[in-house]
């Protein structure tokens, strides 16, 4: 599917950059939305008609539908719809301010349900493509320090695994890809921090603070291979549900699955004593 046609938002930076420059040397088309105006006018320089590109707070709802209809309309048809825009919150809980909060879960969850709702009705009446969601290894396993985050991402992991199933019978294809941390400007540009508040000063949660040092800590995940790795599940049939992409992201996802099923697996008999007794 490279010589396709994608919907990409968040084609300013990070992986989403990433995607679009790929697809684009590789002769396919893009479509993107970016939230700062100009970023990618060397792409739009370098490939002309094959990169549309709108402006787009993914928090604005009514927005983001006017965006993806227009798209389609301008392009005809569209094989695969990424959703990749957003951004990381950290902090504690309590660090954090109501706005922070709001605007966390606005971007990176509701913004990531209008999307999908809005290209559903087009992937339909093409008959099939394939909806993919940037999550995180942050959806699949938890840290202290990233509570909100985690509140976004797993929230996108719950809508996702669902509408996969509600939307299988129409040829959609639904994939959530779990990269860990990755060499991207996310550090920099994408990420931002409560202010501290010294109680958690030296607990779990205050290890998030260093990712805002004039050195934060380097990561192993290639931007380049992973959105290869990304653009290559597009063409799987059935579509893959979950992409862990990193070692740092698969070890981190087995150890927690394996740590939820062991707080599970003994309660068995337990939980069976609070059903009804005739069934």
């Amino acid at each position: 599917m490279a010589t396709d046609t994608w919907f990409i938002t968040g084609v300013n930076s990070g992986f989403g950059r990433e995607l679009a420059e790929q697809l684009l040397s590789r002769g396919g088309r893009v479509a993107g939305t970016v939230r700062r105006e100009g970023s990618v006018d060397d792409l739009r320089a370098t490939y002309g008609d094959r990169f549309w590109v709108a402006h787009l707070d993914i928090t604005d709802l009514p927005r983001v539908r006017e965006v993806v209809d227009a798209a389609f309309r301008d392009l005809g048809r569209i094989d695969v719809v990424v959703i990749n825009a957003g951004y990381g919150l950290f902090g504690a809980a309590e660090e954090l301010s109501d706005e922070q909060v709001v605007h966390q879960i606005s971007t990176n969850l509701l913004g990531s349900v209008q999307t999908a709702r809005a290209a559903l009705p087009h992937l339909r009446a093409q008959g099939g493509g394939r909806l993919i969601q940037i999550s995180s290894v942050a959806g699949l396993a938890a840290h202290a320090g990233a509570s909100l985050y985690h509140a976004s991402k797993w929230g996108c992991e719950g809508f996702m695994e669902a509408l996969a199933q509600e939307v299988a019978p129409f040829n959609i294809g639904v994939t959530l890809v779990e990269p860990g941390g990755a060499r991207t400007a996310f550090a920099r540009g994408s990420l931002q921090l409560s202010e501290p508040l010294s109680a958690y000063d030296g607990t779990p949660a205050a290890f998030v603070r260093q990712f805002k040092t004039p050195a934060p800590p380097t990561l192993g995940g290639d931007p380049a291979k992973i959105a290869a790795r990304i653009i290559d599940s597009a063409a799987q049939q059935p579509a893959p549900m979950r992409m862990v992409l990193g070692s740092d992201s698969y070890q981190a996802v087995t150890t927690a699955l394996r740590n939820r099923l062991a707080q599970v697996e003994p309660q068995q008999a337990t939980a069976a004593e609070t059903d009804a007794d005739d069934t």
